[in-house]
């Protein structure tokens, strides 16, 4: 039998930005605040998606909140804010309400994971200053760290921030690449370069056999990074 259209009526309006008619909802029947949708998302999901700080706010002083709670794919609402660059000001409510900086998804990732993806350096930032921090250390099912994904998007300055977070320099994923494979690989000649300046190891070998060289996508990228690791005093070739 299908369901009628208003069963989910709260998760539209969290999605919408309707903080009067959440508030509404809620009003009536508090406990709509728990109703899973077909997506085993909460309303607070879709608010923290759709970065509608107010209906978050709102969302945190019921009862029941659950501030680590995960939707169908293991996603916490801090790792949804975290794939945005835009919201801080949610991550910030979210950490105040002591939410897990360190929790994976069904896919092993972490909140840092996302920050990396996105480059949300100021984000980043915030979860390393926690106590507990936030790890640079953790791999996921794909054996990738935060590292490896910066790398893969050329942040340099995410890169710096997760180095000094003590993130391993050559671990290698399930593909026995390394950031400076992946960096390589996408053709980010600065990402490689500062790899290769603190020590990354470019003789390493992925599950191919693979150096991180050796999947340069042009000749002018090639050129960039050899050039530029010989004046570092490095020499690749």
């Amino acid at each position: 039998m299908e369901m009628p259209k208003s069963k989910y009526a709260i998760h539209e309006a969290c999605r919408e930005g309707g903080t009067s008619r959440v508030e509404s909802l809620l009003a009536a029947n508090p406990t709509l605040s728990q109703l899973h949708d077909e997506d085993s998302r909460l309303p607070l999901h879709w608010a923290v998606s759709y970065n509608h700080l107010p209906i978050v706010q709102l969302l945190s002083q019921t009862k029941t909140f659950d501030v680590d709670a995960p939707d169908g794919s293991g996603w916490t609402p801090l790792m949804m804010a975290c794939s945005r660059k835009d919201a801080e000001g949610i991550v910030d409510l979210l950490l105040r309400k002591d939410a897990d900086v360190n929790a994976k998804n069904n896919n092993g990732q972490t909140a840092l994971h996302f920050c990396a993806s996105k480059s949300a350096l100021d984000i980043a930032r915030t979860l390393l200053a926690q106590s507990p921090p936030a790890s640079a250390r953790i791999k996921d099912k794909r054996g990738q760290l935060p590292l490896h994904r910066a790398a893969a998007v050329g942040s340099v300055p995410m890169m710096r921030i997760l180095l000094d977070a003590k993130s391993p320099l050559n671990a290698t994923d399930i593909d026995g690449m390394t950031a400076l494979h992946h960096a390589i690989c996408e053709g980010h000649g600065d990402a490689a370069l500062l790899l290769l300046t603190q020590g990354a190891d470019f003789e390493k070998e992925d599950r191919d056999g693979r150096r991180a060289l050796d999947l340069v996508p042009d000749v002018k990228t090639r050129s960039f990074i050899v050039q530029a690791a010989e004046r570092e005093g490095i020499d690749l070739e």
